[in-house]
């Protein structure tokens, strides 16, 4: 049976897959690390330069010791495995990232531990565990090669140091961010920083003397795994690196050791626990059962001390919310638990794009991905996070370990619950003896020393502290291994012995074993203190993620109920995917507590939440998914244990109630050992090899560990007929639905919407390689926008529908302005892709201020108008305000004189957000593209806006949004100062087009009014700043009455915003003045928003504020100007609709509803409805030439009930009619006696308005109708006089009582009962 044969048939059943051995090749001596090779030819090629010739030179200005030397594979066994093939470059990068490092004796040579992870393009994982140790540079040859090297960067720093302190300095505007990250991160830690002094232009007076010097060079081992088993792992490398540097030689060769994990230790079965041996001590490990949370065996308690948990908190959400993560530490293993750490935590979900937790520093053009990531890169001691650039910032979470800190992005909605959420974790913490705050309690551990679990900081802890008390099992450091060597060792064990017999006594060795046997006492159950504590952080960890998994379980219990599942079968589900809708977001939304909408209106369009939603759909035709049928089956438990309540909204925090199960079963496990593998044993070696020489790893040999034992051991046969068992069934279930291969393909494709490459590769770094990613990530951004505007088109013309009465609307305002945040974070990542040139944090606003800054400069050098051929709108002639200029520069203007908004991010987004309001998004962008040498100085050429035919396409999809109106910039920044222009419009045709007297205006929005203000004598137009009043309303105007002319025929009031160009129309077409008219000197206007015609504009919807459903009949206006009065009928279904859209209204949530002062008083509002109802059958005849209005019916019927009173008609009714007629009397005369002039006609509605917010006007009506002075003012067919007709009035009016009506105070204002 061949190698390969034999080590694939139990792999998947293995605990390891690979042993592997990383260092220097002796043969091949010193090589440059060809990656940096790699990066250095691509920046080069960026910059202009010619590759080649850089890569040919050699970088002396470097210390030797500094520099990246090629690691390479020394060995690795087996050969291969079917089911995980190595990958040699890729574990090579990763066991060593930083390349080969050299020591001398005068440095640190302290052994380092980390480890890694290896994710495939279909997502699955296979994990690496590293020992690093240094052993003796025993070749003359790189002896030799290293002193010449020192001597060459000597000459060379000689000849440079008269210009070393310029020679560092660099123009930052045109710097490359990558070149910035680059050479922030190239200063490694100072090999000799202990010892070494550093001269003043930064070399070191000891270098390397090949006479004088030891040399060392790092090596690492390296174990490969299905499965995370961390702690077992590291045990079992440490165990192997003490048996090379002991005095004595192993009980064992190691060949004897590296067999039995890779072919004779078995993977221990869900819900078991496996003992198996090292060299010197046995080592357990476990696995979750079916119903438990994964395996994670990463000590999250390390990650929540680093950082806190308000931070990791923090951290979470950004990962939740799918934005560009970038862990930064020292630690290569600190980066790993976080990573690991945070992930575990998110638990029913899976994180579905880009993760690398560590980094190499050769592969920094990762971070120009413009897609979501979670990566982790390496920080040097002493840099200077400010000084760190990164490609793309805007969207970017920057988690600083070390220091215990985090940059969060700009609008960052919290996680629910967050206060009580983070005081449960903080109780956990504490019944573990953690402090929540995060942060060392003790020293930091010297940069050099890279072990930072929390075992090691605790030991260096009480080491430090309590070093004589022997309960605690402080021993020193020398002290420690003698007893290590004693309890590893059976000889000296038994020669002791036999010295006790004997009487002679061993001091030393009796204390030694007198304190370990106090500890023994004192460990729980007869464990170690090392047991113990992994036991706790295991423990601790649990917990941790139960709370977690708790929240996700509250939040999505009723998850089942919102998925639509409407296709046959697997194959019809998957072939449509990209066209369906799997997840009712509207409905699942509204069901939600409102403190929650923030945070799940971004989640649910996440990724992970979509894949998830896949997944349960899938599980119709297929077995679940582990993580879904883990938590399917904790929503069920939850069910039977406490059935829901009706009332889903409730926001209340429920903590967790699965803590002490879930810690109780993991020592369940670790009490009773289920399974012991095979002991290590001799294997049949070729005498002479595996000879033992202290300090130096020794030469394996290949042939004993390249294929393991034939399949008759019962661990490995048990495992593989359990696998054969599931391969029998599969093809079973295969038939039934697709062929695998097709299947994989569609499940890719399906799972690929919305998202670009899933995993960089580590192994192939060719040019062509870079190139071809960066293509796939350009092709990715194009889908993804396509996808995003026609999301937004769709959702926000199903809303307009609605409002023109078809369907139901399926978008909130929350949902709108989750999908347009979305929007600004897409186009932030598609400026930042192949970017070299950035200023601030923002890719898009660096670019808009160089586009800013070129024009400025051409416009002072032309002395012409910023704006050329397309930067003006058509002139606005029919509005009679001056035509609004169209501009980039203007609008950037706008945003910079904008004191609100403090960062560039905040700008960008406010840029693209008044630009999608002025439906010039695209216009702006493509002029902003069109100066084609400013694109070229700031993009490489593989950037997405070097693309001319994807940046065609992504131009013409922004085009489409210009279809629907967007109130997204004037609703979100409403504190703002904003410019308003106001045009007055007379009558021209009649004479009195001026008036001698002086004019004043109001104008009120959504968000306020502006106040009187006061219009200069014969001036029509006017403007003024007042803080913004969002979607305007009403506009009161009047007059003092003073002068000659004191009678004004106005036609309509245009008031504009001068930042959105949001134009509204107040229509007047009446006499302001004395004795003309209704006599009125004031009036208020109903505005409605005025559409543009211009001629890109494409498709435009009517305007959100006239009332939409009167445009589809006949106006009941027009009929009356054209000498046709409306029909009865049409004046009760008038009425009908007004009341209908006023009760619409207060439907929705409370951020959508607008104005209701249109519904009230604009076109087809509920005024104006009553008032064709009492016009109906009313008398106009004109007595002595005056106008008789509906207002004189009031005033007359009112005098009449006084007088009536004063008689004692109205004593003998009974009391509630009584109470009805003062209520009316008091109302009118206190109209009657306002302060201001509103006229007939204006009193009119305000009383109407004034009745429908008390809930008055039904009990008036009927009073009116039995008034007799209706005889004498209203035909006998009036609508007024039919009894049956007021009474269904009354009744339809009564319906409003429900409701809490608000009028706005331009209405009310001066009204006093």
């Amino acid at each position: 049976m061949s190698a390969t044969t034999s080590g694939s048939g139990s792999a998947p059943c293995r605990f390891a897959h690979y042993f592997i051995i990383c260092g220097i090749d002796n043969e091949t001596g010193l090589e440059p690390d060809a990656l940096a090779a790699l990066y250095q030819w691509l920046e080069a090629d960026r910059q202009g330069k010619d590759p080649a010739a850089v890569a040919a030179g050699e970088n002396f200005d470097q210390s030797p010791l500094k520099r990246t030397f090629k690691s390479k594979v020394l060995a690795h066994y087996p050969e291969n495995i079917e089911s995980n093939p190595f990958d040699q470059d890729a574990v090579n990068m990763l066991c060593m990232p930083k390349g080969l490092s050299f020591r001398t004796q005068r440095d640190s040579r302290a052994a380092q531990y980390h480890s890694f992870l290896i994710t495939r393009e279909d997502g699955s994982r296979t994990y690496g565990f590293v020992h690093t140790f240094y052993e003796e540079v025993t070749s003359p040859q790189i002896c030799s090669a290293m002193q010449a090297l020192h001597q060459m960067h000597q000459a060379e720093h000689n000849t440079s140091a008269h210009n070393c302190p310029s020679s560092s300095s660099s123009s930052s505007s045109s710097s490359s961010s990558m070149d910035s990250l680059a050479s922030s991160l190239e200063d490694v830690e100072s090999p000799s920083s202990s010892h070494g002094n550093r001269r003043s232009c930064g070399c070191f007076r000891e270098g390397y003397n090949s006479l004088r010097d030891t040399l060392y060079v790092s090596k690492a081992a390296c174990l490969i795994t299905p499965m995370p088993f961390m702690h077992a792992c590291k045990r079992f490398l440490s165990q192997l690196h003490r048996a090379v540097t002991s005095n004595q030689p192993p009980p064992l060769p190691l060949e004897s050791y590296i067999y039995n994990i890779l072919f004779e230790v078995p993977l221990p079965p869900p819900g078991r626990s496996l003992k198996f041996h090292g060299v010197y001590e046995p080592i357990l490990c476990q696995r979750p059962g079916v119903g438990e949370l994964p395996l994670a065996d990463f000590p999250l308690g390390e990650a929540f001390r680093l950082l806190g948990v308000e931070n990791l908190v923090q951290l979470f959400t950004c990962v939740l919310l799918e934005m560009q993560i970038l862990l930064y530490s020292q630690d290569y293993q600190r980066l790993m638990v976080v990573a690991e750490g945070i992930t575990t935590l998110l638990f029913p979900f899976q994180w579905q794009h880009v993760y690398v937790p560590i980094l190499p520093a050769s592969l920094l053009h990762f971070l120009d991905a413009p897609v979501p990531y979670l990566m982790g890169l390496q920080s040097k001691e002493g840099t200077d996070r400010s000084k760190l650039e990164l490609p793309q910032e805007a969207n970017l979470c920057f988690v600083d370990i070390d220091n215990h800190c985090i940059e969060l992005p700009e609008d960052f909605p919290q996680f629910p619950n967050k206060t009580e959420f983070i005081q449960e974790l903080s109780e956990v913490l504490l019944s573990f003896g953690l402090s929540p705050d995060g942060g060392n309690t003790s020293p930091a551990p010297p940069a050099t020393t890279q072990t930072s679990t929390l075992e090691t900081e605790l030991k260096s802890t009480s080491l430090s502290e309590l070093d004589d008390d022997r309960r605690n099992g402080n021993l020193g450091g020398e002290a420690l291994d003698v007893l290590e060597l004693l309890q590893g060792n059976p000889t000296l064990e038994r020669l002791q012995a036999l010295a006790k017999r004997t009487g002679v006594k061993v001091a030393r060795l009796e204390a030694l074993a007198a304190g370990q046997k106090a500890i023994g006492e004192e460990g729980v159950g007869g464990r170690s203190p090392a047991e113990e504590e992994e036991l706790q952080n295991a423990k601790l960890s649990v917990q941790l993620r139960e709370v977690f998994a708790a929240r996700f379980a509250t939040m999505f219990a009723d998850y089942e109920s919102f998925v639509i599942q409407n296709s046959p079968d697997l194959e019809s589900w998957l072939t449509n995917r990209e066209q369906m809708h799997n997840f009712d977001k509207a409905s699942f939304l509204s069901d939600q507590p409102e403190p929650y909408l923030p945070f799940l209106s971004h989640f649910i369009e996440t990724q992970m939440f979509a894949t998830f939603i896949d997944n349960k759909i899938i599980s119709q035709w297929e077995e679940k998914e582990t993580l879904l049928r883990v938590f399917d089956g904790r929503i069920e438990k939850a069910r039977l244990y406490n059935v829901r309540a009706p009332s889903l909204r409730s926001s209340i925090y429920q903590k967790c109630t699965f803590l002490k199960e879930s810690a109780q079963s993991i020592e369940q496990r670790l009490k009773k050992i289920d399974h012991t593998a095979i002991h290590p044993h001799l294997l049949n070696m070729k005498i002479g090899q595996g000879k033992y020489q202290q300090g130096f790893f020794p030469k394996l040999q290949a042939d004993v560990l390249a294929s393991g034992p034939t399949s008759n051991n019962r661990w490995s046969s048990r495992t593989c007929s359990t696998q054969r068992r599931v391969d029998r069934h599969r093809p079973q279930n295969e038939h039934f639905v697709l062929d695998n291969d097709l299947k994989e393909k569609y499940m890719q494709e399906a799972r690929n919407l919305g998202k670009n490459l899933r995993q960089p590769k580590l192994s192939d770094l060719s040019p062509a390689v870079i190139a071809q990613t960066n293509w796939k990530f350009v092709e990715g951004l194009l889908k993804e926008c396509k996808m995003k505007t026609k999301r937004m088109l769709v959702e926000k013309m199903g809303r307009e529908a609605v409002e023109l009465g078809h369907g139901e609307a399926n978008i909130t305002g929350l949902e709108e302005n989750t999908l347009i945040a979305s929007l600004c974070d897409l186009l932030e990542r598609i400026w930042s892709h192949g970017l070299q040139v950035k200023q601030g944090k923002s890719a898009l606003w660096s670019h808009l201020l160089h586009y800013q800054a070129r024009e400025e400069k051409n416009e002072l050098q032309s002395e012409s108008p910023v704006a050329n051929v397309q930067e003006k709108r058509k002139p606005e002639s029919s509005t009679g305000l001056p035509a609004l200029r169209v501009s980039v520069i203007q609008d950037m203007r706008h945003i910079q004189s904008m004191g609100e908004i403090k960062t560039d991010v905040g700008r960008a987004r406010a840029w693209i957000r008044l630009s999608l309001e002025k439906k010039l998004l695209s216009q702006h962008l493509k002029q902003l593209l069109s100066n084609q040498t400013l694109t070229k100085k700031l993009y490489k050429r593989y950037a997405f806006l070097r693309c001319e035919e994807e940046k065609e396409q992504f131009l013409f999809h922004l085009l489409s949004l210009n279809a629907v109106d967007y109130f997204c910039f004037t609703s979100v920044f409403t504190t703002i100062m904003i410019p308003y222009r106001a045009v007055i419009i007379p009558i021209k045709k009649l004479s009195n087009t001026m008036t001698t007297s002086n004019p004043w205006l109001c104008v009120s929005g959504e968000l306020g009014d502006s106040g009187v203000r006061q219009i200069t004598k014969n001036v029509l137009e006017m403007t003024f700043d007042c803080q913004n009043l969002g979607k305007l309303t009403t506009v009161q105007l009047g007059h003092d009455n003073s002068g000659l002319l004191a009678k004004w025929l106005v036609d309509c009031v245009m008031v504009r915003n001068e930042i959105s160009g949001h134009t509204y129309k107040f229509p007047c077409g009446r006499w302001l003045g004395k004795g003309v008219d209704d006599g009125s000197l004031e009036r208020v206007l109903i505005g409605e928003l005025v559409v543009q015609c211009n001629d890109d504009d494409g498709g435009r919807t009517p305007p959100l504020q006239r009332s939409p459903s009167q445009i589809r009949r006949i106006s009941i206006t027009s009929l009356t100007a054209r000498g046709n009065k409306p029909t009865t009928v049409q004046i009760q279904e008038s009425i009908g609709e007004a009341v209908n859209n006023i009760i619409k209204h207060f439907h929705k949530p409370e951020k959508e509803r607008g104005s209701l002062t249109v519904l009230m008083c604009g076109e087809g509002g509920l005024v104006w409805a009553l008032e064709q109802f009492f016009h109906h059958g009313f008398r106009t005849a004109r007595l002595f030439q005056k106008n008789v209005f509906v207002w004189d019916f009031y005033e007359r019927a009112v005098a009449f009930m006084v007088n009536a009173d004063h008689i004692g008609d109205i004593q003998e009714t009974p009391e509630p009619l009584s109470l009805t007629c003062e209520s009316l009397c008091r109302y009118v005369n206190a109209i009657n006696n306002m302060p201001r002039s509103i006229g007939k006609d204006g009193k009119f509605q305000l009383l109407v308005c004034l009745g429908t917010r008390d809930g008055l006007l039904p009990q008036w009506l009927p009073l009116l109708a039995e008034c007799p002075v209706i005889t004498r003012m209203y035909e006998e067919n009036a609508l007024l006089r039919e009894k049956l007709t007021v009474s269904s009035l009354v009744a339809v009016l009564q319906t409003l009582n429900d409701f809490h009506i608000t009028l706005e105070t331009s209405l009310t204002k001066g009204f006093e009962l």
